[in-house]
């Protein structure tokens, strides 16, 4: 139960989180949005090999940490579910793509150099998406893809997936600490019972989705986010934040950063 408590309070941190009046915050979703999608675009653009080069995509999630006044500590904690899937996406590569490549003295397998560019992508594409989640709410982003002119039906859906996940998990933490009081000797719940748990937490979350819906249609919801229009105006800020992004992440991946660093570095210290 202490799982599930955590997992709510996390969404609930994360509300908080996208609430803040904060320089990052105020910037427009759909500038957010577009940023996002085409830095994620671009990370998963790079050859397998190029570990080099995508290391230089770092600078995007680092810099919009610093920026967003966000804890990468914290972000790596709330991620902690989702970073083991990513590592294994690659981890048979070494396994299938045994050709060797001479890295200066060094000779590795090819697909070791895969896997970790592959997780690289998936690294920085995740830290990515939760940098908007976390300097954006659920109804901006929503906002955004409506001006991005995506079905009312998908963004209705997407909203109340994300709202009715924290309720369904209190239904969940209801049943069992309900079913642990009648089983106070007990570890766990018996598998003779995860049927009929089951189908009643279906039938609760159903009754408690109907309640949601019809609360968020009686207080005019219509699936229809233009009321943010007036509290989300298009800044001159935003023009500049887009352009400076977009620049920066096409020099990233033209440029070889990596490798110009370094020479001036070791020049430097020569």
């Amino acid at each position: 139960m202490s799982k599930i408590n955590d997992a709510v309070s996390g969404i609930h941190n994360m509300d908080t989180l996208s609430s803040r009046d904060q320089w990052m915050n105020r910037i427009h979703p759909l500038v957010k949005f577009v940023i996002t999608v085409f830095y994620i675009a671009v990370v998963v653009s790079f050859s397998k090999y190029d570990i080099i080069g995508l290391a230089a995509m770092s600078f995007y999630p680092a810099a919009c940490f610093i920026l967003g006044e966000l804890s990468f500590g914290e972000s790596i904690r709330r991620l902690r579910i989702v970073m083991p899937l990513v590592c294994m996406v690659g981890l048979f590569n070494p396994f299938f793509d045994t050709l060797p490549i001479r890295i200066g003295k060094l000779v590795v397998r090819a697909g070791v150099l895969s896997m970790i560019t592959l997780v690289m992508k998936g690294f920085f594409s995740t830290l990515a998406a939760y940098i908007l989640i976390a300097t954006t709410s659920i109804e901006k982003i929503c906002y955004a893809l409506q001006l991005l002119h995506v079905p009312k039906i998908l963004i209705t859906q997407f909203l109340l997936t994300y709202r009715y996940i924290t309720l369904f998990l209190q239904e969940v933490n209801r049943i069992t600490q309900a079913y642990q009081l009648r089983a106070p000797g007990q570890r766990g719940i018996h598998y003779k019972t995860w049927g009929s748990l089951a189908g009643r937490m279906l039938l609760r979350s159903i009754d408690r989705a109907n309640a949601v819906f019809e609360s968020m249609s009686l207080r005019g919801y219509d699936g229809d986010f233009s009321y943010l229009k007036e509290k989300e105006p298009v800044k001159a800020t935003d023009g500049i934040y887009a352009l400076f992004w977009s620049c920066a992440i096409v020099l990233l991946r033209k440029l070889p950063v990596v490798w110009i660093l370094g020479n001036w570095i070791g020049g430097f210290f020569a």
